[in-house]
């Protein structure tokens, strides 16, 4: 999965003769997975019609401040595109826009709209090759980076007044692979290597029969999403569950038992830096597993139990570099049982849910737990989605490393 998907990107297009790319552009960017909302500059429209544009965003395109051709005349409001969007692209970006954005030169939507992003700004000059040496343009560059806009140079080739050099804007395949290189570099787990647990264990009865548990392993794979979008490596280990990991930087290691759970997470703990133990493992499984299935004979039906193997609590024994993180789900007594929990397991945090609260538990969208560090800090948080709830925990991980 593209590290584009489901960012908001605003695309600035000016007037050159580059502007047909866009259309290609455009199309990448959805394909990427991205929301793409086009504003074009007057002149731009020479070039490239808002029909073409509109069609491959599925967004209407704004070119001016307001639209002459309705009875009300709607203000296109240009503080809430800037504000809108995750990231703004202005391709191609002309000599003359150039000089607009570095000099504040406020005299279209495109310019205005740019003046009131605060989010990352990226831009790819596109004119001849000696407009683009000059020095009144290399001044616009130089202005434009001081700022914190990102260049994405220009390409050598042929060029519209038919000489060859620098100066043709990158192809939109080029544009989008700088984009997702620079967003990558930047992700703040970029290069962590995250182990996450998820899913309950089944333990076999008989070869059709198990003990097992209502987990649907929804929580661990939404962390596991979180934490490859935030650039990390993901071991994601899970038990039985109808969870798809989708995401490029997540390998999914699929299991069944407690012990395969434990052979796996050992076979990986040693070079993680961080580990999220996110399962229902069955704390409990059958002593004896019958190799042929149990036909039903008497009225009662008694299956001896062991325990299985603790995960947790051996990879908190065999902790050195890691972030540990557990769970710990409670109907009585919670804070005093997840405390317990954090010493005895060796933990640098836990994330308790009671059952006691309505919208969490086993088998719902929704989740709410209480962070509880191995300080004893306790920090309750409110009903959220589980989404919502695995971005906390990975903001506890970025906290971990960086604060």
């Amino acid at each position: 999965m593209s590290v584009l998907s489901g960012k908001k990107i605003l695309l600035g297009v000016s007037g050159g003769i580059a502007a047909y790319k866009t259309a290609s552009l455009v199309r990448l960017f959805i394909k990427a997975g991205a929301h793409v909302q086009v504003i074009m500059t007057p002149a731009s429209k020479d070039f490239v019609t808002p029909l073409t544009l509109s069609t491959l965003s599925k967004n209407p395109v704004y070119s001016t401040f307001f639209n002459q051709d309705e009875e009300d005349e709607k203000w296109n409001n240009h503080v809430e595109l800037g504000l809108w969007a995750d990231l703004m692209i202005v391709a191609p970006a002309t000599a003359n826009t150039l000089s607009k954005m570095a000099n504040g030169s406020c005299d279209n939507l495109l310019i205005a709209t740019y003046l009131s992003a605060k989010c990352p700004v990226y831009f790819a000059p596109a004119m001849d090759l000696d407009m683009y040496k000059h020095p009144s343009t290399i001044a616009s560059f130089t202005s434009l980076e001081q700022f914190g806009n990102i260049i994405i140079p220009a390409e050598s080739g042929e060029l519209a007044s038919g000489l060859s050099g620098e100066g043709r804007m990158a192809e939109p395949e080029n544009i989008i692979a700088f984009l997702e290189a620079d967003l990558e570099s930047k992700l703040p787990l970029k290069g962590k290597k995250i182990l996450i647990t998820a899913g309950p264990t089944y333990e076999a009865i008989d070869p059709v029969r198990f003990v097992g548990n209502h987990s649907s392993g929804k929580m661990g794979f939404d962390i596991a999403h979180s934490a490859a979008n935030l650039g990390a490596s993901v071991i994601l280990v899970s038990g039985p569950t109808h969870c798809v990991a989708n995401h490029s930087l997540i390998q999914l290691v699929k299991v069944i038992s407690a012990q395969e759970m434990y052979d796996v997470c050992h076979q990986y703990y040693a070079d993680m830096d961080v580990v999220v133990a996110a399962a229902a493992v069955a704390d409990y499984k059958p002593k004896n597993v019958a190799e042929q299935k149990i036909k039903k004979s008497d009225d009662q039906f008694v299956i001896e139990l062991e325990k299985t193997k603790d995960i947790l609590f051996s990879l908190g024994a065999a902790k050195k570099q890691q972030f540990l993180i557990g769970f710990a789900l409670e109907t009585e007594n919670e804070i005093e049982n997840a405390k317990a929990k954090i010493q005895k397991k060796n933990l640098d945090l836990i994330v308790l849910n009671s059952l006691q609260d309505e919208g969490a538990g086993f088998q719902k969208t929704t989740n709410k737990v209480t962070f509880i560090n191995k300080d004893f800090t306790i920090e309750p948080m409110e009903l959220k989605s589980k989404e919502a709830v695995a971005d906390d925990i990975l903001n506890k991980v970025i906290a971990h490393f960086y604060e």
